[in-house]
């Protein structure tokens, strides 16, 4: 079959590969979509896979065409949305509902081949069955959508709480959406992107900015959430959280970024700084969610770009143009 591989540090190649063959417990999906990510751009720079050559790829959903044989759960040509989460369910952390943390932790299209194929292994227990009114390709912004259901599950967040947000790429609108849905008072959006913050004014936000400054709001902001992964956006935030506050690092940082934090202030002010990895129950209540409308695929979906061209596709996404892309095998 046709995927994409990493093949080594910053090459990506479309080549042929083995078909997939199903465990006992394993289904192959005929991949219909599937998302790139911040997380493609690490593997590529060398980072979070454990080894190349990879096949990359963790927000993706299809078809079932072929089932393990003690699989009950789907059936062949059952459409579905793939968690990518592979715990160990052994450890600490998954003993303590903390899997997203799991000591040997691994993710399809991460550590494993992933969707960026024709087709992909995946266990059946990983399968959400997607309703019939909504489309296969724009299920694969389902996954995206658990990480940000993550997130504002350890943001806790109030009703009437002020919200600004660093960053309107798929994961800033994300977090703008459920923002608005969660009982925000004020949702603002910093991005230097002018396309970007565009469409997160045409999705509906208080404010729109380049720089914090610019919005009115002296006192701070309770809720602060990095979407970018950049340190002069992170240093940013961190200065902008009102007392009592919280800042979330969500966006995903290189392993080499640092910032200056203040300690007096966070015990003067009360403030939490905290982070959010990766999906952690998240997924069947983010598809729900999805189904039911939190957002419009077609504002989300940038550019839709045939499998043969992924490594265009990954130098388009690095540049920031467009919003979530996702490649078509």
């Amino acid at each position: 079959m046709k995927a994409a591989v990493i093949e080594s540090v910053g090459r990506a190649v479309v080549t042929e590969v083995p078909d997939p063959t199903p465990g006992p417990r394993e289904v192959v999906v005929e991949v219909a979509a599937c998302g790139l990510c911040g997380t493609d751009l690490h593997i590529l720079q060398g980072e979070f896979a454990p080894k190349l050559p990879l096949v990359p790829g963790h927000e993706f959903a299809g078809t079932v065409v072929e089932a393990g044989a003690r699989v009950t759960e789907v059936s062949t040509g059952d459409r579905v949305a793939v968690d990518p989460s592979l715990h160990c369910h052994e450890c600490r952390y998954c003993r303590t509902g903390h899997g997203n943390l799991c000591e040997r932790w691994a993710a399809i299209g991460v550590t494993t081949a992933g969707g960026a194929a024709r087709y992909a292994l995946a266990p059946v227990a990983n399968c959400v069955r997607l309703p019939e009114h909504v489309r296969t390709q724009d299920a694969a912004l389902i996954e995206p959508l658990s990480c940000a259901v993550r997130g504002y599950d350890v943001l806790r967040a109030r009703l009437g709480a002020h919200v600004l947000v660093y960053g309107s790429g798929t994961m800033g609108l994300m977090m703008l959406e459920l923002a608005k849905r969660t009982g925000a008072a004020s949702v603002d959006v910093v991005d230097l992107n002018p396309a970007r913050l565009e469409t997160a004014r045409r999705l509906g936000v208080t404010g729109a900015a380049a720089n914090a400054d610019e919005l009115d709001r002296p006192q701070g902001w309770d809720l602060v959430v990095d979407a970018t992964g950049n340190a002069a956006a992170i240093q940013d935030g961190l200065e902008r959280v009102a007392k009592a506050g919280t800042f979330l690092q969500f966006g995903v940082a290189d392993y080499a970024t640092r910032v200056a934090v203040d300690p007096y202030r966070i015990y003067n002010q009360e403030i939490t700084i905290t982070g959010s990895m990766a999906v952690l129950h998240s997924f069947e209540r983010a598809a729900e969610l999805f189904a039911n409308g939190v957002l419009d695929p077609d504002v989300f979906i940038s550019d839709r770009i045939p499998l043969e061209r992924y490594p265009q596709a990954l130098e388009q996404f690095a540049a920031g143009v467009g919003r979530k892309i996702v490649v078509v095998p």
